[in-house]
């Protein structure tokens, strides 16, 4: 259990997102054989690609978060030593999960109208929550991971921890 759990802090966003792009690419290949081989166009191929990209999108930002790759600025953080530095990025950290922690209702808002009005996707007719609970698994994802991040870098600002 615990290599699982393993497995999933270190592979989680990475094997989703790779899973996603060939996914897409696949499905985009089979439309453009499918139209210009066969003379047949898919009707289902461009909405899927579509709600793939809108997942890979919420997905590549809890990515960006765990790997720390956000805008920063650089230069004015390089000035500081190791422990000035890891102070810096507690309180980047700190505003990150309340912007997260923020977001949370309403995308389980979001979500919840999704279901309570039973739509569905025009081509391939899959219940639109599928698709719209991208924005509550990601900024869920979100605030798991800078908590992570923030965790580690208060542990440098102590002392207990090197990064």
């Amino acid at each position: 259990m615990k290599k699982v759990l393993h497995w999933i802090d270190e592979y989680l966003e990475e094997t989703l997102l790779v899973a996603a792009l060939a996914a897409m690419a696949v499905i985009m290949g089979i439309q453009v054989f499918s139209r210009y081989v066969l003379g047949a166009s898919l009707s289902w191929s461009e909405e899927l690609t579509r709600y793939i990209f809108i997942w890979a999108g919420f997905l590549s930002v809890s990515y960006c978060t765990k790997k720390c790759i956000s805008i920063k600025i650089e230069q004015f953080v390089a000035l500081f030593p190791k422990r000035g530095k890891a102070m810096f990025k507690v309180v980047n950290h700190t505003l990150e999960l309340i912007l997260f922690c923020y977001l949370l209702p309403f995308a389980w808002k979001y979500l919840m109208s999704a279901v309570a009005n039973g739509q569905t996707s025009p081509a391939m007719g899959i219940p639109m929550y599928f698709v719209q609970a991208a924005p509550l698994v990601g900024f869920a994802l979100c605030a798991v991971r800078v908590l992570q991040r923030w965790i580690i870098e208060l542990r440098t600002v102590l002392g207990k921890g090197e990064k």
